[in-house]
């Protein structure tokens, strides 16, 4: 069920025994909100594109769950367990890349096996509150990644992103742009750069848009202008968000954030990942294990209805691609910075290798400028 709404950058509303989405193929044009009341038609949404990003496809899917548990409640609640684990299957597998899908259904699972003694209507209450936390948290975890992100910020005139990473991609306020919109509100002036980001137009439908609607200052370019912007002089910082970061410090991201980070690294500019914590997988050794998305092929035949290639000819349209960590200058999280070397940071991170070490250590915490 769809319905217009007022425009607004909220991307996710729960509603108890429903979970509404604002339709994200629909923006800037209109502002549609879908209401679901099943995991399927979550994992349907996540999978057209109605929520996406890394953590809001995570958040999404634990509503999903949630749902699913409720409405076994009402058919007498003998197989909530069985019904809240085909709910985190269809959700699991609703899209490949991005690991921080798989934790959100991990972690809700993890709640429904920790209480078995309790009624089914008990257990889809925690299995709710849980979700509700992992949205909380995502907000609380995107202010920090500004927090300590946005001194990276200062001194540039031009910020250059890449796909979108605000409130529409998250539970509220961003990674990537979580940097950007505190740095603002701190009184660091700049223009962002916002790539188009072929073929769904992530940037220039929906980062220009949120950033728009805040009063930052936002250039759209097709994706192909990075270079020459960059070697004008333009370009300062570049800052993108991910949706899988594997133990050696590979990226996964939008497609184009590799040859973005190429560009950077050519031009000497910082190339900066914003994430949280929750989307490192150290069991994804290097980046050539990150499993990558193929969209289908209209995606890039057409453009809102009307087609622009030869329906005849092959299609090549991965949604993501991998950097090698030899491009990252730094990834932002919750808890501070993550530098080179990766492998050591990451593991220290992620609490792989024991305590945090103290002076010297690639782990970094809080931003030094």
């Amino acid at each position: 069920m769809s319905s217009a709404s007022p425009c607004t950058t909220r991307a996710i509303a729960w509603h108890g025994r429903s979970l509404e989405l604002l339709d994200q193929r629909r923006l800037p044009r209109a502002c549609v909100t879908v209401t679901l009341t099943t995991a399927a038609e979550v994992a349907k949404a996540i999978r057209s594109m109605v929520v996406r990003g890394a953590p809001a496809i995570g958040i999404a899917a634990a509503y999903g769950i949630a749902l699913d548990a409720w409405r076994a409640v009402a058919d007498g609640g003998g197989g909530i367990e069985a019904d809240v684990h085909a709910a985190a299957d269809i959700l699991a597998r609703a899209r490949p890349t991005a690991v921080h899908l798989r934790w959100a259904v991990e972690r809700m699972c993890k709640v429904l096996e920790e209480g078995p003694e309790a009624s089914p209507a008990g257990r889809a209450r925690r299995l709710e509150q849980e979700a509700r936390t992992i949205h909380d948290e995502d907000v609380t975890i995107n202010r920090a990644i500004g927090k300590h992100g946005a001194p990276l910020l200062e001194g540039c005139s031009g910020v250059l992103t890449h796909c979108n990473t605000g409130s529409l991609a998250t539970g509220g306020y961003g990674t990537a742009l979580g940097m950007i919109r505190r740095a603002w509100e701190d009184g660091t002036r700049f223009r962002v750069y916002a790539c188009e980001t072929r073929p769904f137009f992530q940037g220039s439908r929906l980062t220009a848009w949120e950033l728009d609607n805040e009063g930052i200052p936002v250039t759209i370019l097709v994706d192909s202008a990075a270079a020459s912007l960059m070697a004008g002089g333009a370009v300062q910082a570049v800052v993108v968000g991910a949706d899988r970061v594997a133990a050696d410090g590979s990226v996964a991201n939008k497609v184009g954030t590799y040859g973005l980070a190429i560009l950077a690294a050519a031009h000497g500019i910082p190339f900066y990942v914003a994430a949280p914590l929750s989307t490192f997988d150290p069991d994804t050794i290097r980046g050539a294990e990150i499993p990558i998305e193929f969209r289908p092929a209209d995606e890039v035949r057409f453009v809102e209805g009307v087609q622009v290639g030869a329906s005849t000819v092959d299609v090549h349209n991965p949604a993501f691609d991998v950097t090698p960590p030899r491009y990252v200058t730094a990834v932002i999280t919750e808890r501070g910075l993550v530098k080179p070397p990766f492998e050591r940071s990451i593991a220290m991170a992620v609490g792989r290798t024991g305590q945090r070490e103290g002076g010297g250590s690639p782990w970094c915490g809080p931003a030094e400028t």
